[in-house]
């Protein structure tokens, strides 16, 4: 799964084989062509939690306010990436995100894992950059039944059910995974961004096909923009 990492992964498992980004990260969940059933859903609640890196406080959660629609744009040394957050749909993970990216919790972070085997993902969020850093709050999973990850998906990193924090991933190239993410933006510019970092490869220091991007993802600031 797309999970945070702790050791070999403490937080994600992508196929056996990506059981872990580095130490501790959180990646996508066990083999991605097993369709697990997805957990009931639950309220929106954001729980205290280990580890609080550049711990920015909890964010409220006030139903009309989480529905107001956004976009949020990533600019990074690779280029800018645009999403439509999917607010009607996954109200508390993008209220989580809006209220990270205004506290600058993701300023001067970098997107520290890139899957190119199986699945293809750029996982980023971490303000350690080591895969297993969070906020200091989990929170529930949303936006599950019948959740798919084509080429454009923005969607929660996780260490299992009701884990989300601060680690997202971006899909450069249709995947197929376990509806276990939550789906929570759709790309609207810098795919080819994104698919310029994919082709650019990685390290494979977790595996073949899965390690610390070759061009450097450093987020230098993220905008969110009303409507």
């Amino acid at each position: 799964m797309l999970r945070r990492h702790s050791a070999l992964l403490a937080a994600v498992v992508l196929l056996p084989l990506l059981t872990a980004t580095r130490a501790g990260a959180a990646a996508p969940g066990p083999h991605p062509d097993v369709t697990a059933p997805a957990p009931p859903a639950a309220a929106c609640a954001y729980t205290p939690a280990v580890p609080a890196d550049n711990y920015k406080g909890i964010p409220d959660f006030d139903p009309v306010k989480a529905a107001r629609p956004f976009s949020a744009t990533l600019r990074t040394r690779q280029g800018a990436i645009t999403f439509k957050a999917l607010t009607d749909k996954a109200p508390c993970t993008t209220n989580s995100f809006r209220f990270l990216a205004e506290k600058r919790y993701f300023n001067g972070s970098h997107c520290h894992r890139l899957t190119t085997a199986r699945l293809y993902v750029l996982q980023c969020g971490d303000p350690t950059g080591t895969g297993s850093g969070g906020p200091g709050y989990s929170f529930p999973d949303e936006n599950l039944t019948g959740a798919t990850y084509p080429a454009g998906t923005v969607a929660m990193a996780n260490a299992g059910p009701n884990t989300n924090g601060s680690q997202f991933f971006f899909v450069w190239k249709d995947t197929k995974l376990s509806p276990a993410y939550t789906p929570f933006g759709r790309v609207t510019a810098g795919l080819d961004v994104l698919q310029k970092i994919a082709a650019g490869g990685e390290d494979d220091q977790n595996g073949p096909g899965d390690g610390y991007p070759t061009l450097p993802v450093d987020i230098k600031r993220v905008q969110i923009k009303k409507g």
